[in-house]
């Protein structure tokens, strides 16, 4: 019987010898990892004349299995914060240990020939990938300066539209002609225009405060109805306590009492504790809260509300031991003492 082997594309021991690799769960197995590896060679030849530069990202230490060296491999190439795609596979593919087990591999595993050569690549070809990798670097670099540029500009922008803006705040407001198109009187327009421009300003500027009006001049156009002041009353603007900090009389602390009393919460924690206990146990609807006398309960058991059956038959035998003797000794009274009231 020919020695025992181990087959690492069908993942079992044979005793067959060579043969194994005619079989045809073996033909099916070795396809089959050919086939996924091809896939991963093809996207990384179509990387040789136009090497693709990106970001890095996580997904990018993702690798791919080698079935010709038995080992996994790294599908791209990363540095610092760039990946070249397929970078990793081609020169995994272009290398003399690949070439050396690819080889083997062939010759153990009895694939077709022609096809080897679609899983190596040539000394030539890799030198191209790396040329046209400088050039996707160098077209890299030039489109993160055009964003860097787009960026800068944008900030600019924002940063003279922010200046003017500061400017025209703290420019002087001119002083209108009287004469153009108003009829009120210059003090007045005056101080329109400064609350007109006042209300268009941040409000985070500290500008001047607006001149006060003269309400009793005489040339005013409006109409003074006296001062709103009650004597004895303040408000928020003379420094008195706003009216809803005032303690209401019947809202006192000593007429209302905030929360629940100290029984009424024994009296919930009581009720919770009841609703863990079974819902058909005995006197469970029972009501505590009725005025009624102990002679309704009949002379035996006690199991309505407290207590164990064990406990109330106990005592029903220990009472009724103790009514007996009692009416022993009476009946032995009566007999000795037939005259004894």
């Amino acid at each position: 019987m020919a020695p025992a082997r181990r087959c690492a594309l069908c993942r079992q021991t044979f005793f067959c010898g060579r043969g194994h690799v005619y079989s045809h769960k073996h033909r099916r197995q070795l396809k089959a990892a050919l086939d996924r590896l091809l896939a991963q060679v093809e996207a990384a030849r179509r990387a040789i004349r136009a090497a693709q530069v990106e970001r890095y990202v996580p997904e990018h230490e993702r690798g791919c299995w080698c079935p010709c060296c038995g080992c996994e491999v790294r599908k791209h190439l990363s540095h610092g914060t760039l990946t070249v795609l397929h970078g990793g596979l081609l020169e995994h593919l272009a290398s003399a240990e690949h070439r050396k087990a690819t080889n083997k591999f062939w010759w153990e595993n009895k694939p077709e020939v022609p096809t080897k050569e679609k899983f190596l690549v040539s000394a030539q070809d890799y030198a191209r990938f790396k040329k046209s990798m400088v050039k996707g670097l160098d077209s890299y670099e030039e489109k993160e300066d055009e964003v860097i540029k787009e960026m800068a500009a944008q900030i600019r922008e924002a940063e003279h539209s922010r200046q003017e803006l500061v400017r025209s705040v703290l420019e002087p407001q001119a002083v209108p002609d009287p004469e153009e198109g108003s009829s009120a009187p210059g003090s007045w327009n005056g101080t329109s225009s400064h609350l007109a421009s006042t209300s268009q300003q941040p409000s985070y500027l500290d500008l001047p405060p607006a001149p006060e009006l003269d309400w009793m001049d005489t040339g005013q156009p409006l109409t003074f109805i006296g001062h709103q002041d009650t004597p004895g009353v303040g408000n928020v603007h003379s420094g008195a306590m706003p009216p809803w900090m005032v303690q209401d009389e019947e809202y006192s602390p000593g007429n209302q009492q905030i929360g629940p009393s100290y029984e009424e919460f024994l009296k919930e924690k009581e009720k919770q504790k009841l609703k863990k206990l079974p819902p058909d146990r005995v006197g469970a609807n029972f009501d505590h809260t009725s005025s009624t006398s102990a002679a309704w309960l009949p002379s035996f058991g006690r199991v309505w509300n407290n207590g164990r059956r064990w406990q109330s038959r106990h005592e029903f035998k220990a009472e009724a031991a103790a009514r007996k003797s009692h009416k022993e000794k009476e009946l032995m009274v009566s007999w000795c003492f037939p005259n004894h009231h």
